[in-house]
């Protein structure tokens, strides 16, 4: 008896292993999340009273961030009497990175007089890339890329 009992058993064991095996290939397994970063596509202007042109460049940065310090230097070049140029630093303005879900540096904006941003750029950036956007953005169809720093 203790021996039937004993096959009985293993036997069991057997189709509860076979049946977890089977599904356990059936799962779908899905990729590994990956982080996504984004610029934000609206900007309310009055957030930066220091912007008193039409067109509002805001480069969000931090510190620590060496890349972030030359695309701030570049943008800064960009400063004229149509184009306001604002540096968020996340040291000194983390509300604002909070507010527009700023999860990367360094992320650079172009926004019109509406606020509405008109292109951006996160990460590196040439000064020739940058100049071409906003004049892309200023007068479009004067870029030889019409889609540099479309978000």
């Amino acid at each position: 008896m203790t021996v039937i009992r004993l096959l009985l058993a293993a036997g069991l064991v057997a189709v509860a292993v076979g049946i977890a095996a089977v599904l356990r290939r059936r799962q779908q397994r899905s990729a590994p999340s990956q982080p996504t970063y984004g610029a934000p596509s609206q900007l309310d202007r009055a957030d930066f009273p220091a912007a008193v042109t039409e067109w509002l460049v805001v480069v969000f940065t931090s510190a620590s961030c060496h890349t972030c310090a030359d695309v701030a230097a570049k943008a800064m070049a960009l400063a004229s009497r149509h184009v306001s140029v604002i540096e968020a630093e996340f040291g000194v303005n983390r509300e604002l990175h909070k507010r527009y879900h700023i999860d990367a540096v360094p992320t650079m904006v172009l926004c019109d007089g509406a606020g509405v941003v008109r292109a951006g750029f996160m990460g590196p950036v040439s000064a020739t890339d940058l100049w071409a956007a906003v004049a892309e953005a200023r007068e479009p169809g004067s870029s030889p890329e019409p889609g540099l720093g479309a978000l």
